[in-house]
């Protein structure tokens, strides 16, 4: 079984403006109509990770931006 390396990246809320992300006063969100530019500007960032080798774990969205959760295995 191979062993894998972590890493965490924040992506502020600034880019990402044009996502249509609602949340809550409590800090709760959610993404409901997501602009076309949007979506490829995520594939943009999930493709460029990917060609390092990094696989998405988990991408949390809140209010300040995404908090991304990367893993790849260690050579």
């Amino acid at each position: 079984m191979g062993s894998f390396e972590y890493r965490v990246t924040i992506h502020p809320a600034e880019a990402f403006r044009e996502m249509i992300l609602f949340c809550s006063r409590e800090g709760s969100c959610n993404v409901e109509m997501v602009a076309s530019e949007q979506i490829r500007k995520m594939e943009n960032l999930l493709n460029e990770e990917g060609l390092q080798g990094w696989e998405l774990v988990q991408a949390s969205f809140g209010k300040e931006g995404v908090l991304v959760f990367w893993k790849r295995q260690m050579h």
